[in-house]
């Protein structure tokens, strides 16, 4: 049985940075890709980052240049480094094993002076 289980989210002032994590377990991690999306309320779940097990990564052109995911296959652990946050930014985070229907439960983001 897959889990992921995220961590990270929190209250950011608009310009900080946070660190999300997800980790892994029952999945063969090191050769998986990962995925981090998000949703606002009233919006459909997004897009954010995503990285291969070869370690290749994609971003959705809103976190381009701001946003960093990176994976530890020692940890089973996905993170992603938000940076120069803005109040847009504000959501639930979730984590997703891609290509399956494992998600992670989920934590929340606020960016707000």
């Amino acid at each position: 049985q897959v889990r992921l289980v995220e961590s990270g989210g929190g209250l950011v002032q608009p310009g900080g940075s946070l660190r999300l994590s997800c980790a892994d377990s029952g999945s063969d991690f090191r050769r998986s890709a990962m995925g981090w999306y998000r949703q606002a309320p009233g919006n459909q779940r997004e897009f954010v980052a995503s990285i291969t097990s070869a370690d290749t990564t994609g971003y959705a052109d809103s976190v381009k240049g701001r946003f960093t995911i990176s994976r530890d296959n020692a940890k089973n652990t996905v993170y992603l480094q938000m940076n120069s946050l803005k109040p847009e930014d504000t959501a639930v985070y979730y984590c997703h094993l891609i290509g399956t229907g494992y998600w992670g439960q989920g934590t929340q983001v606020t960016v707000s002076s």
